[in-house]
C-alpha cells in the first residue's frame, strides 16, 4: 500500500493530443505537484495501425463497426495509460507499492448528456470514456480509480465538468470572488463565490479544439503556437455571428459539450455560407468565438470575479489571452501558476484528488454544477 498521500491522475483531453500523468502529495489542503510526464498520441497506432489519435476523433460521431473499434482502443490506451504512470514512477523515481491509486479519467469518445437541445424524451443521455482501468492496474500493479462521469449521469447530472469540485477544494479563497478557466479542447468556467454561495461550473463552448482541427487541415500542424497564424488573420463578423446562434451558448446551465457538437463538419457546414472566407479569417475568426463564449458569462456572472485564473494548453495561446484580457477589463487575470499548479497539469491532478474522494468514500461531484440530484461517491475501484 502506499503512504495514503501520494496518488497519480491520468487525463487524456478533448484535443487527444497526450496522456498527461501527474504524481501529487495530497496530504495537504493544496495539492503539491511531484513529478509529471506525458506520453504523446501523436505517432501511437492501434494493432491494425490506425494512428490511434483519428480513431478517438473518428469514434466521437457515429460509424461502422463501432463496438469493436471501441474496445480495441479501450485496451490499446489502457496500455499507454499503464506506461505513462511507469514512466513517470521512473522519472520519480518511486515503486508502484508506494502510491496510494491512481486517478484515471479516460479518453471521452462520447459525450451526449441531458440538455435543452436534446430530444431526452426519447433518449437516455450518456457518457463514454476508454482506457481500460483493469489494463492500467494489471500493468503498473497500482489500485485504479476510473469511470467517474457515469454515476453523476444517473443522477440526472451532465457527468461533466467534474473539476470545479476540486477548484473549489483546493483553490477558493474566503473573501475573494474568483473564476477558474480551463482552456482545453472545450473551455470550461468555475466560478468560486469564496462565501456560503452555490457552486457554479460549466462548459462555454469550443476552446482550443476547433482551432486545432482546423491548422491540422490547412497548415499540417497540430496546433497554432502562441496564436501566431490567427493574429495574421481578420474576424469575420458575420460568420462569427453565425458560429454564436449556435443555441448551445444561449442554453442555461447545468450544461456541457464536446466534438459531438462542435467539431469540423460543423464548422464547414457554417462555412457553406461564406465561400470566399479565407483559412487565415477563419482561424482568426475562430480564436474570437473561443474568447468571446469565454469572456461573456464570465462578465455577466454576478458578483463579478475580482480575479480570473487560467490553466490548461489554451494559457499558453499568447494571442488569445491577450484578447480576453481586453475582453475582461477591468478584471485581473493570471494563471494557476500562482495558485501552485502549473497551468497544463491542473486537470490530472484533479483526478488524482477524485480518485483520494472515492476511496475515503467522500463525493466528487457538485450538483449545483452537474444538475445531478445529489452528491456521490464517483468511480469505481480496480485493486492492483
Amino acid at each position: 500500500m502506499g503512504n495514503n498521500n501520494l496518488y497519480i491522475g491520468l487525463m487524456s483531453g478533448t484535443s487527444a493530443d497526450s496522456i498527461d500523468a501527474a504524481l501529487v502529495d495530497l496530504s495537504s489542503k493544496t495539492p503539491q505537484l511531484l513529478a509529471a510526464h506525458s506520453v504523446d498520441l501523436a505517432n501511437i497506432k492501434l494493432p491494425d495501425k490506425t494512428p490511434i489519435k483519428s480513431e478517438i476523433q473518428a469514434l466521437a460521431t457515429p460509424g461502422e463497426n463501432e463496438i469493436h473499434r471501441m474496445h480495441q482502443l479501450d485496451r490499446t490506451l489502457g496500455q499507454y495509460f499503464a506506461l505513462a504512470t511507469n514512466e513517470l514512477l521512473t522519472k520519480a523515481k518511486l515503486n508502484p507499492d508506494q502510491i496510494t491509486a491512481i486517478g484515471s479519467h479516460g479518453q471521452t469518445i462520447r459525450h451526449f448528456p441531458a440538455s435543452d437541445t436534446t430530444p431526452t424524451n426519447k433518449e437516455l443521455p450518456y457518457t463514454v470514456q476508454v482506457g481500460d482501468p483493469n489494463t492500467i492496474a494489471e500493468l503498473t500493479g497500482i489500485t485504479t480509480v476510473a469511470d467517474f462521469r457515469r454515476r453523476d449521469i444517473a443522477l440526472g447530472g451532465q457527468g461533466a465538468p467534474l473539476v470545479p469540485a476540486f477548484h473549489q477544494a483546493v483553490f477558493e479563497k474566503p473573501g475573494f470572488s474568483r473564476a477558474i478557466v480551463n482552456i482545453g479542447g472545450i473551455a470550461n468556467v468555475t466560478l468560486l463565490a469564496g462565501n456560503d454561495s452555490k457552486l457554479l461550473g460549466y462548459d462555454t463552448g469550443p476552446g482550443n479544439g476547433l482551432m486545432d482541427k482546423w491548422i491540422k487541415q490547412h497548415r499540417q500542424l497540430d496546433y497554432d503556437k502562441g496564436g501566431e497564424w490567427a493574429s495574421q488573420g481578420q474576424i469575420i463578423e458575420s460568420l462569427l455571428n453565425s458560429l454564436i446562434s449556435n443555441p448551445y451558448f444561449s442554453e442555461t446551465p447545468p450544461k456541457s459539450t464536446g466534438p459531438e457538437l462542435f467539431n469540423i463538419e460543423w464548422l464547414h457546414q457554417q462555412l457553406n455560407a461564406f465561400p470566399s472566407i479565407t483559412p487565415v479569417d477563419v482561424q482568426a475568426t475562430l480564436l474570437e468565438l473561443t474568447a468571446q463564449t469565454i469572456a461573456q458569462p464570465l462578465k455577466n456572472h454576478h458578483p463579478n470575479p475580482s480575479k480570473i485564473f487560467f490553466c490548461g494548453g489554451g494559457t499558453y495561446n499568447k494571442v488569445l489571452i491577450q484578447r480576453l484580457e481586453t475582453l475582461l477589463h477591468p478584471t485581473l487575470i493570471g494563471s494557476t501558476d500562482q495558485l501552485g499548479i502549473p497551468p497544463e497539469w491542473v486537470e490530472a491532478t484533479a483526478f488524482a484528488w477524485l480518485a483520494k474522494q472515492t476511496l475515503e468514500g467522500k463525493p466528487g461531484n457538485a450538483p449545483t454544477v452537474t444538475g445531478a440530484t445529489k452528491q456521490a461517491i464517483l468511480g469505481a475501484i480496480y485493486p492492483g
